[in-house]
């Protein structure tokens, strides 16, 4: 496909918080989106995803204005590669690159849907560990609390949306609510969305941790003899 010359800002969105999930937008129009929900391969599909997706818009990168990256709620492992290579390509174009909760990008896409919230509502995501990635938003899609990890029996009773609603069978999902994160969704609204910081949103330690010493066998024989 031959390139194409962009008439609104492109922006390139990733996340990689649970699937790949990239997107693109001029402005405030999906160009394209693409996911792949192997969440063992992030290392593996990022880039080729990538790479397809500006392919098959025709736009070549150096024509990107800007990168949005989501910076969680999410694991550790995952996290670190879409925020990585989404720094690279910011650095390696010299083009902005905007930090966002990716809850935020969810309660964006409802507010600005055909069905909007009528009043507060959640976005949740699966934590695991039978528990959440959750925050509170009012019917504008500003945040109010959170983001924040905990079981959804401790939630308040308010509409959801996001990928996390069917852990939570106390609560309802809201009508029209995205029930995901979607590379368009982040991408079109990313722009307008506040910045969160350098860090990510792990929100808890990794579930992989360092062990702790342990003596050796050599040492408890001779302190017992």
């Amino acid at each position: 496909m031959s390139e194409q010359t962009p008439t609104e800002p492109l922006t390139l969105a990733i996340d990689t918080s649970t699937d790949v999930v990239v997107g693109l937008a001029g402005g405030e129009a999906v160009v394209a989106e693409h996911r792949n929900a192997d969440a063992r391969r992030h290392v593996e599909d990022l880039m080729p995803s990538v790479i397809t997706l500006l392919g098959g818009a025709g736009v070549a990168r150096t024509t990107l204005d800007a990168v949005v990256v989501g910076m969680g709620p999410g694991p550790f492992t995952g996290l670190r590669v879409g925020i990585a290579t989404a720094r690279v390509l910011a650095d390696t174009l010299r083009i902005p690159l905007r930090a966002v909760c990716g809850l935020d990008a969810v309660a964006a896409d409802w507010v600005h849907g055909a069905n909007p919230p009528d009043g507060d509502f959640l976005v949740v995501a699966d934590a695991r560990r039978r528990e959440v990635y959750w925050a509170r938003y009012d019917a504008t899609g500003r945040r109010q609390d959170g983001p924040s990890v905990s079981a959804p029996t401790g939630l308040p009773a308010l509409p959801l949306a996001g990928p996390g609603h069917r852990l939570c069978p106390d609560h309802r999902l809201g009508t029209g609510a995205p029930e995901r994160l979607d590379g368009g969704a982040l991408a079109r609204w990313g722009g307008g969305l506040p910045e969160v910081g350098d860090e990510p949103l792990y929100l808890r330690r990794p579930d992989a941790a360092v062990p702790t010493r342990r003596k050796s066998v050599l040492a408890a024989r001779t302190g017992h003899r």
